[in-house]
């Protein structure tokens, strides 16, 4: 069963959302923070939400601000309000059905979850997929445009074939934040799904996010995986692998 939602965000703008829920009352609820400049309906991302629900936890799955069809410009946003999403997510959720007791996050999602996790005192345990060890690993995707966001304050590039304007500020926010003290402090169990061969986001930041987290903290390689988990059979697999770890926390 599935519910569409829209909920506000810290500036009062609709997020658009889906939660799918068990055919039996939730073990708890995820919420799960999608890639840079991707959707909540990435093919990944609902074949995780299936594996999930089908060992009886719910999944809150949301557009932040900007992107798929939630409200405002993606061009104003950057890594601090993605969390901010996060935190909004995470308010409407213990208003309106339980608080959430999972975070999973793909890419830079994973990155975001990692300091939300700090502002949601009702979460158990983290799920990164394919994360970068610090925000600022994202500049690659638009390394020969920084000059030019610098100069001009913004510039208009391509990402995954699709056209986003990128401004400075955006820059200056991923260069400010200290992730390795916002990991060491977690205080709640780590599950890290990383691919050897991702091409996107290199397997030692992994490591580095593995290194730098506290026991209990769990690693999973996805073997022969790309960065989006096209196949579906690894986004099958990362689902029931965060099912049957999860519930050991619920």
């Amino acid at each position: 069963m599935s519910e569409k939602i829209k909920f506000k965000n810290s500036q009062g703008q609709h997020l658009a959302a889906l939660l799918e829920l068990p055919n039996e009352k939730p073990l708890g609820y995820a919420i799960f923070a999608h890639c840079f400049t991707c959707n909540k309906n990435l093919t990944a991302v609902r074949n995780i939400g299936k594996a999930l629900n089908s060992k009886g936890i719910a999944v809150f799955r949301f557009d932040f601000t900007g992107l798929g069809e939630s409200e405002g410009d993606f061009e104003d946003t950057n890594f601090t309000s993605n969390v901010d999403d996060l935190n909004a997510a995470a308010d409407f959720l213990k208003s309106n059905y339980e608080a959430p007791s999972i975070l999973i996050g793909h890419s830079l999602g994973g990155a975001a979850v990692l300091f939300a996790k700090h502002q949601i005192p009702s979460i158990k345990a983290i799920v990164t997929i394919g994360a970068p060890a610090n925000p600022s690993h994202i500049s690659h995707l638009f390394s020969d445009s920084v000059s030019e966001i610098i100069e001009n304050g913004i510039a208009e590039l391509s990402i995954g074939g699709r056209p986003f304007k990128i401004k400075e500020h955006f820059l200056n926010d991923i260069k400010s934040q200290k992730i390795e003290v916002a990991i060491a402090n977690l205080n709640v169990p780590i599950m890290i799904f990383h691919s050897p061969i991702d091409q996107t986001v290199e397997i030692d930041n992994a490591a580095k996010i593995y290194k730098a987290a506290k026991h209990p903290k769990s690693f999973i390689s996805l073997d022969k995986a790309d960065h989006l988990l096209s196949d579906k059979e690894d986004s099958e697999f990362v689902g029931l692998m965060i099912a049957a770890w999860s519930k050991r926390y619920l």
